[in-house]
């Protein structure tokens, strides 16, 4: 079992920046592949980002791709999403979530869900 809790949600302007956490409790953070899925209103929970369990490796949907850096420090069991270039489009509610699985973009792949902090960017 881990509990994951979401922060450094905001207002920006859009071209700006915002770093999110998540901070992980329970079982080690090391055993979990992580990821980023965002919503919209109206629109399906999508994938953001991932990383393995190592951090060694990680992946990121087309339409953040060189924008987003996922990222996950083992020691103080938290993953992290910098945002830069923020658009727009990049409203949501941000989620992260944990697998003991196979990690990557397929939602039902993961077991525990945060609550998700909300990224709204003004034009």
């Amino acid at each position: 079992q881990v509990q994951l809790v979401e922060s450094g949600g905001g207002l920006v302007q859009a071209g700006g920046s915002l770093r999110l956490s998540c901070a992980a409790s329970g079982r080690t953070f090391t055993m979990y592949g992580m990821s980023w899925f965002r919503q919209a209103p109206g629109k399906e929970r999508e994938f953001v980002a991932a990383i393995s369990r190592s951090g060694a490796f990680t992946d990121y949907a087309d339409s953040v791709k060189g924008r987003f850096t996922i990222s996950k420090d083992n020691a103080k069991n938290t993953l992290y999403l910098q945002m830069n270039s923020l658009k727009p489009e990049d409203t949501a509610s941000y989620t992260c979530a944990a697998t003991i699985t196979a990690w990557g973009s397929r939602k039902d792949d993961y077991n525990y869900w945060g609550q998700g902090t909300q990224v709204t960017v003004s034009s």
